[in-house]
């Protein structure tokens, strides 16, 4: 019986959330750099992800914590650098979907992961997101520098949510991170159904 209203919830939620990744600017009158902070906590297509690779990196152990809370914002900032010079978001329209989907999967299903693959995970994860704000930052005429916000706000969420999740010892918190997980891949299906059903 809950979960028609729980349902219904996510549904409205989804309908904020654009079918296409773009990058919500934001001018905060305090320089690029705070700009690009802000961006990150005000656009869900990016903090979400994010969220999603922090606890599945903090599922698989230390290691992985620790080699996801580098390769996720430095692979952002290259990708974002990269789509900026080419200020072309050539990815498909659904990588947003897909990603929350993946990577929710992966979470709820709580298999160890070897720390190689979780940091290529979040390696691709980084590249293909920054690229599209790279790309719109750059359409949009605003400056580079607020890739660097951005991925020191990544850096931040990633290492509080990753460390909280490493240190969970008791079963139920971790079944409590995989449900988690599984509303993250929940979301990334009816986003990507929204995508889909937009191009038909």
């Amino acid at each position: 019986m809950m979960r028609r209203p729980l349902a219904a919830i996510a549904g409205a939620a989804l309908l904020l959330v654009p079918g296409i990744a773009h990058a919500h600017l934001l001018n905060t009158g305090l320089g690029p750099v705070y700009d690009g902070i802000s961006h990150l906590f005000l656009s869900v297509e990016d903090l979400l992800p994010v969220a999603a690779m922090a606890l599945l990196a903090g599922l698989n152990g230390p290691v992985a914590g620790r080699r996801a809370l580098f390769a996720l914002p430095a692979a952002w900032l290259a990708g974002g650098f990269a789509g900026y010079l080419v200020a072309v978001a050539i990815l498909p329209t659904g990588i947003t979907a897909l990603s929350l989907l993946v990577l929710g999967i992966l979470t709820a299903a709580d298999r160890r992961i070897r720390p190689a693959i979780v940091t290529a995970l979040a390696a691709a994860l980084g590249l293909l997101h920054g690229w599209l704000n790279g790309a719109a930052i750059a359409t949009a005429g605003r400056e580079a520098m607020e890739l660097i916000g951005i991925a020191g706000a990544i850096l931040v969420v990633a290492a509080l949510v990753s460390a909280l999740v490493v240190s969970l010892r008791l079963s139920w918190a971790r079944i409590a991170v995989r449900v988690a997980g599984s509303w993250i891949a929940a979301t990334g299906l009816l986003l990507l159904g929204w995508t889909l059903s937009g191009r038909l």
